[in-house]
């Protein structure tokens, strides 16, 4: 088993997701779809199921240790501000030029048009969210166990980043704590790594059970969408992270996303920007020499805010609900459109398919019926993994791309490991 271990990981990785959809593709068109996703399904999934049960088992501890020892490494608690404001003013200027993308290629393409929604079974979703208050006073958890048990990424967050600041402003009492901190987050980054080795057979098995439980049939209905979709997410990832990490940053675009390569495959794999921060974090500090302090907090914050990917989505989701049902949009409900795209996809579930549940409240700024929604959502629904897949991958590159930013600015970018071809 030597030469598997010579082979780079991303290469490894990039290889299991291309075998696995051409594996998946070729079962359901020798077996039958059923029979194919059903022996998949028995056989082969569990191998991905694992996977995924070990980088979500690294979750939490890898949030809490990296983001207290990272406030640590800042040395003072002032530069904590400076942080995040950068941080979450960057995330919001990438989420605008999501949208523009987003509204842009739906306009396009025009993926609604002609469509025939006939016979569409409807999905009801949830209208009524909760309120900005409820959203902020969660953050602030009243137990903290129960916060790390439940696996709530803000209030997380929000603790971590508390404790941090505490251990710093103790002084000489604290250095143990923050010693223990320190250790605790080298080892869950040890145990990342040994994670990622079983990352290609993981991706093999979900990508391969997606590609035979789809099928190119169920696609073609469905397929100017995923077209406009995919061709959006793609000239977001070149165009706005292109701009930033080549213009703004003047670093190397393509050794960015060559050290992004195993997280975007994870990402693409599991459709969670949740379960694949872990990932995200081992290969930020060590493809792109991004710095404990900035990858621990930026990161898991980019994992739980960033979702450029989901404000593109809506954006075209809109459009094509506008184009298929023949609402007449002007200037300003495009505006509108943006600014609730934007807005609703902040803080939006790292899971599967969450997006597509926010879509009601978009609709509504046009004046969609409750009926007409329900038909989108259960006409776009059994194919919307295959568009979750690249817009979860989108946005754990857009965290990426954040990340390095603010750290180049914050001092904390190892340039020379950045530009070392040889590191990956």
């Amino acid at each position: 088993m030597g030469w598997w271990f010579k082979i780079k990981l991303w290469q490894r990785v990039l290889a299991a997701l291309v075998l696995g959809v051409a594996f998946g593709l070729i079962a359901s068109n020798t077996m039958g779809q059923d029979a194919a996703t059903n022996w998949i399904d028995t056989y082969v999934r569990p191998v991905g199921l694992l996977f995924i049960n070990l980088i979500r088992m690294l979750i939490v501890p890898l949030i809490f240790t990296t983001l207290v020892a990272g406030v640590i490494a800042m040395g003072k608690p002032s530069k904590l501000g400076s942080l995040g404001l950068k941080t979450i003013g960057l995330y919001l200027v990438t989420t605008f030029f999501a949208n523009v993308i987003g509204l842009t290629f739906g306009a396009l393409f025009k993926p609604g048009a002609g469509v025939d929604l006939a016979g569409v079974e409807a999905v009801p979703v949830n209208t009524d969210p909760p309120s900005v208050t409820e959203r902020l006073l969660e953050i602030v958890p009243t137990n903290p166990v129960a916060a790390l048990a439940d696996g709530d990424v803000l209030a997380i967050i929000f603790f971590s980043l508390f404790l941090g600041v505490a251990i710093l402003s103790t002084g000489a009492a604290g250095k143990p704590l923050g010693d223990l901190f320190n250790s605790a987050s080298e080892v869950v980054l040890k145990i990342t790594h040994y994670v990622m080795e079983v990352a290609p057979f993981g991706v093999f098995a979900l990508v391969s059970y997606t590609a035979a439980s789809q099928g190119l049939e169920a696609l073609q209905s469905i397929l100017v969408l995923i077209v406009a979709v995919y061709l959006g997410l793609i000239a977001h990832a070149i165009i706005t992270y292109g701009f930033l990490v080549r213009i703004v940053l003047n670093l190397p675009l393509v050794r960015f996303f060559r050290g992004m390569t195993d997280p975007i495959a994870v990402a693409y794999s599991t459709a969670s920007s949740s379960a694949t921060l872990p990932v995200t974090i081992a290969a930020a500090s060590d493809n792109l020499g991004i710095k404990k302090s900035v990858a621990g907090s930026v990161l898991p914050l980019g994992a739980t805010i960033n979702m450029d990917g989901t404000a593109l989505y809506l954006g075209i989701l809109a459009l094509f609900t506008a184009q298929a049902f023949g609402y007449d949009l002007t200037f300003m409900n495009y505006v509108m459109i943006a600014f609730t795209a934007a807005i609703v996809s902040i803080g939006a579930a790292g899971i599967p398919s969450a997006s597509l549940f926010l879509l009601a409240i978009v609709l509504e700024t046009f004046g969609v019926t409750p009926e007409h929604t329900a038909i989108v959502v259960g006409f776009i629904l059994p194919v919307d993994r295959i568009m979750d897949m690249a817009r979860t991958a989108v946005n754990v590159t857009g965290d990426a791309a954040v990340a390095t930013a603010v750290a180049k600015w914050e001092g904390e970018l190892d340039e020379k490991r950045f530009r070392d071809p040889a590191v990956i």
